[in-house]
């Protein structure tokens, strides 16, 4: 079966975008770095991709306007607003969460890459639906913002698997206490 993975970056002090929803400080301690915080070798890992609505929109309008970042991977958009007809492997769906994750589960494929933003996070980790968490810190510490995991109603406990550093940047790999490897 498919497995869930949650792949995202956040500041030092937890948040995922800043006061106005700005993501412009997600870097790593020397700008001059041409290196991808071992994006390159996640993004090989999976095939589908799911976000809420106000993730695709700043995607969209503000973070890669004009080309879509995702093309080959099939991309799920959660919303229960109007959405535009789908465009090439553009799906928007008001499914619910666990409902769009036990379909996609079910599909043959590589593991499912939950791309964010917060509410869905905080949905998926409350529905147990996250198999893998690989949280990228960046050493920005902004002070306000929104919150990668505000909300939770009860702890989750994970168990680290591994981590590794680059450019200031630490990738945590998280999964739920427990699981099977």
């Amino acid at each position: 079966m498919r497995r869930i993975v949650l792949y995202i970056a956040m500041s030092l002090d937890g948040y995922l975008a800043d006061s106005a929803g700005g993501v412009d400080w997600l870097t790593g301690q020397d700008p001059a770095w041409d290196g991808d915080g071992g994006y390159s070798d996640f993004i090989r890992t999976v095939d589908t991709v799911i976000m809420g609505r106000r993730t695709y929109d700043q995607i969209t309008t503000q973070l890669s306007p004009g080309s879509w970042p995702y093309e080959g991977l099939s991309a799920w958009v959660l919303t229960h607003r109007s959405a535009p007809e789908p465009e090439g492997e553009i799906r928007f769906t008001d499914l619910s969460l666990d409902r769009l994750a036990a379909r996609l589960r079910e599909c043959p494929g590589r593991d499912i890459w939950l791309c964010g933003g917060a509410e869905l996070v905080r949905q998926a980790l409350e529905l147990d639906l996250i198999d893998e968490l690989r949280l990228t810190i960046i050493p920005t510490l902004l002070g306000a913002g929104i919150p990668l995991f505000g909300g939770l109603t009860a702890p989750k406990l994970l168990e680290l698997v591994s981590h590794r550093a680059e450019n200031g940047m630490v990738e945590c790999v998280y999964r739920r206490r427990g699981a099977a490897r």
